[in-house]
């Protein structure tokens, strides 16, 4: 086990001007499973081979433990990677397809034999260990690949898509597994994904990226509720927050016959920016339907023309545009809410909603950067 950290690690590809990844500052705590995410070109890949060793490093440094690997082959980093497709060798068991980095490494019969039969153990594959990977699911054949790391007990596992080949049920199924696996090994790990669910779900902090700049690392939980900027607000969650740019009128922001009264806070910080817009997010679960003629000062209620509803059984989403709107843009917004899954409305009914005070997110129209809490 170790403790990873990239000091401004930069990868700039020949022939490009913009760096792949820039600069990235992430300090990766001994046995943390941490989660790399964001949408295809992000650099998260390349953030993970430039720590295992198969792209150089042109800026910056990458430790593990107390030793600086920056200019050090892979196979003297101690790592050990899981990758998207299994690699395994079809004319290999199990067995032998688990072991073989140890055979390499000239490990004792005895000792490899002990380490491929507990990893088979931690991994249920226990009565797989004869067969060639061709007689196995595509789920038996991850955990065949997850076994051929943990024989080698690295300080580092890192896991570049390993979920993706998997169908929806056994994704989440693995998904599982390897938390619950990870937990039980404490070795740190560094996971990559474009899924953010996934990423919600695995990972002890998840660190987001864009264009190859860390927008945000924390907690799921404080990334979901708090995100740093428009991005974050816009990429983790699903569904996804509702994001709109507001105009400011007096100490309200305004869109259509939607007002949020705006803290003295936010006001001041608006006119620092001399931003007479800002921007607003709320996420589905934020809002309540209103009733027949109810109003409330605080939070104005808002017309929404339903186009579709989501049944999944247990909850239930509208989507929807905002009726009456004589504004293109405003006509053709989609607003997502979560409604009651036992009485959702109809489509094409219109129903009035109403922000749940306190649950809004402002963000600087000029720098997307959050506002507020």
């Amino acid at each position: 086990m170790a403790r990873v950290v990239y000091d401004e690690a930069t990868r700039v590809y020949p022939g490009t001007t913009r760096p792949a990844v820039d600069a990235l500052d992430l300090d990766i705590t001994d046995g943390e499973f941490l989660v790399l995410v964001g949408p295809s070109g992000c650099g998260k890949s390349t953030s993970l081979r430039m720590l295992a060793g198969l792209e150089r490093v042109d800026g910056g440094h990458i430790s593990i433990g107390d030793r600086e690997v920056t200019n050090l082959p892979p196979r003297d980093r101690d790592i050990a990677m899981v990758f998207q497709n299994y690699a395994l060798y079809p004319h290999m068991s199990v067995a032998d397809n688990m072991g073989f980095a140890l055979r390499v490494m000239k490990t004792p019969k005895e000792e490899r034999d002990r380490r491929v039969r507990e990893a088979a153990k931690l991994l249920d594959l226990e009565d797989f260990l004869d067969r060639k990977p061709k007689a196995l699911s595509g789920g038996q054949r991850q955990r065949v690949a997850m076994g051929r790391a943990i024989v080698r007990e690295p300080k580092v596992f890192l896991m570049d898509e390993p979920l993706s080949n998997l169908d929806a049920k056994l994704r989440v199924q693995t998904r599982t597994q390897i938390a619950a696996l990870q937990r039980r090994l404490g070795v740190t790990t560094v996971y990559v994904t474009h899924d953010q669910v996934e990423a919600m779900t695995m990972g002890d902090r998840v660190a987001v990226l864009k264009d190859g700049v860390l927008q945000q690392v924390d907690t799921p939980l404080a990334l979901y509720q708090h995100p740093a900027n428009v991005f974050v607000a816009g990429f983790i969650g699903s569904p996804a927050m509702n994001l709109a740019e507001y105009g400011v009128e007096g100490d309200e922001a305004v869109l259509g016959e939607m007002r949020i009264r705006l803290s003295r806070e936010t006001l001041k910080l608006l006119k620092e920016e001399s931003s007479e817009r800002v921007i607003v997010g709320f996420r589905p679960e934020a809002v309540d339907v209103a009733g027949e003629g109810e109003t409330n000062g605080e939070q104005p209620t808002f017309p929404i023309s339903v186009t579709v509803v989501e049944e999944l059984g247990s909850d239930a989403f509208l989507y929807g545009q905002y009726a009456h709107a004589t504004d293109p843009a405003l006509r053709d917004r989609t607003v997502i809410a979560r409604v009651d899954p036992n009485a959702p409305p109809a489509k094409g009914q219109v129903v009035r909603l109403r922000i749940q005070p306190g649950k809004e997110r402002l963000f600087s129209a000029v720098t997307g950067q959050r506002l507020s809490t």
